[in-house]
C-alpha cells in the first residue's frame, strides 16, 4: 500500500513538472523539439546515461553539476564541453567535473541516427535530468531546441558560485541569471547527490576559530570529530566525502535536514541555514509545521527548467556541433 501511494505521488509530481515545463516556451526552447527531426534523441540519451551509471554511479552527480556549470557561463550552450587551452573546462572550478565521456557517447549515437540535428547543449540538459531520475528523483519534461556556442573562456568561469560565497553573494550570482532565492535553495539542494574533496572544506575543521575545538561553530560538535577523522589536517586533500551525509547516492530532501542539524559540508551550503533569509526556505523544503511546505522534487524540476533556459542560443545563433568537444 505504501509503495502504491509513493508511486502515485511520484506520478503526480511528474505530471506537475510536465505541465510546468510545457509552459516554458521562452527563448525558443520547447518540450519535444526533436519529436519529428530526431524522435529517438531523448531515449538515446536516457539509455546512454543508464549504461554509464550502471558501471559508475558517480556520473549522475557529475552530469548534474556539469549542466549547472555550463548554464552559469555563457548560458546553456555546451561551452563547458569544448577542449583547448584556456577553455572553461580548464578553469579551477571545473577541473573536477566528470561525465564528459557520457555526453560524447550519446552524441556519437545520435549523430549516427540524426546527423547535424541535436545539439550538445540539449544532450547535456537531458542527461542532467536523467541523472536525477536514476538516483530516485522525480522526472521533468526538458524543453529543448538549444544550439551550441562557439566560445569557451576559462576567465568567464570566475563568477561561478563558490564554496566560500556568502548567501548575499550567492543571491547576487543567481539573480544575475534570472533566478530567485527559492531557485537558489532548490538548486543547491542538488548537492543531495555526489561528493566533494577534503580540500574544499577542511579549513572549517582546524584553526577556524580560537575557541572550543577550533572548528567552524556552525558545524555540529559531534560531526566535527567525524569529519576530522575523514579529513586529517595534513591528509589527502583529494579524498572525496559525500555532500549529503547518510544519503549521498539518493536524490531526496535529507540534504536540508543535514543543514538544519549542522552537518552541511560546504560552508556556502551550511550558510543557507545560518542565514535567516534562506533558512525559512530550507524549513519549507523540510515541511516544518506552521510553514507553507515546498515539495523538493517539484521545485527542483521547476528551477532546473528555469536554469536550463539561461541565455540559450536558438534559431540561427550558434551551431549544432558534430563533435561536442570542438566547434565545427
Amino acid at each position: 500500500m505504501e509503495g502504491s501511494c509513493f508511486s502515485q505521488r511520484i506520478l503526480f509530481v511528474t505530471l506537475l513538472l510536465a505541465i510546468a515545463a510545457s509552459l516554458v516556451e521562452s527563448q525558443g526552447t520547447r518540450v519535444g523539439f526533436y519529436s519529428t527531426t530526431c524522435p529517438r534523441a531523448e531515449s538515446i540519451v536516457k539509455s546512454t546515461v543508464q549504461s554509464h551509471f550502471r558501471s559508475d554511479s558517480t556520473v549522475a552527480p557529475g552530469l548534474l553539476r556539469m549542466h549547472f556549470h555550463d548554464c552559469f557561463v555563457q548560458g546553456c550552450d555546451a561551452s563547458i564541453l569544448l577542449d583547448g587551452p584556456n577553455t572553461e573546462k580548464t578553469a579551477p572550478p571545473n577541473l573536477l567535473l566528470r561525465g564528459y565521456e557520457v555526453i560524447d557517447d550519446a552524441k556519437t549515437q545520435i549523430e549516427a541516427a540524426c546527423p547535424g540535428v541535436v545539439s550538445c547543449a540539449d544532450i547535456l540538459a537531458l542527461a542532467a535530468r536523467d541523472s536525477v531520475v536514476l538516483t530516485s528523483g522525480a522526472s521533468w519534461a526538458v524543453p529543448t531546441g538549444r544550439r551550441d556556442g562557439t566560445v569557451s573562456l576559462a576567465s568567464d568561469a570566475a563568477n561561478l558560485p563558490g564554496f566560500l560565497d556568502s548567501v548575499d553573494v550567492q543571491k547576487q550570482k543567481f539573480a544575475a541569471k534570472g533566478l530567485n532565492t527559492q531557485d537558489l535553495v532548490a538548486l543547491v539542494g542538488g548537492h543531495t547527490i555526489g561528493t566533494t574533496a577534503c580540500q574544499f572544506f577542511r579549513y572549517r575543521l582546524y584553526n577556524f576559530t580560537t575557541t572550543g575545538n577550533g572548528a567552524d561553530t556552525s558545524i555540529d560538535a559531534a560531526f566535527v570529530s567525524q569529519l576530522q577523522a575523514l579529513c586529517p589536517q595534513n591528509g589527502d586533500g583529494s579524498r572525496r566525502i559525500g555532500l549529503d551525509t547518510g544519503s549521498a547516492n539518493r536524490f531526496d530532501n535529507s540534504f536540508f535536514a543535514n543543514l538544519r542539524d549542522g552537518r552541511g559540508i560546504l560552508e556556502s551550503d551550511q550558510r543557507l541555514w545560518t542565514d535567516a533569509s534562506t533558512r525559512t526556505l530550507v524549513q519549507r523544503f523540510l515541511g516544518i509545521r506552521g510553514l507553507l511546505g515546498l515539495t523538493f522534487n517539484v521545485e527542483f524540476g521547476r528551477s532546473m527548467v528555469k536554469m536550463s533556459n539561461i541565455e540559450v542560443k536558438t534559431g540561427t545563433v550558434g551551431e549544432i556541433r558534430k563533435v561536442c568537444s570542438k566547434v565545427n
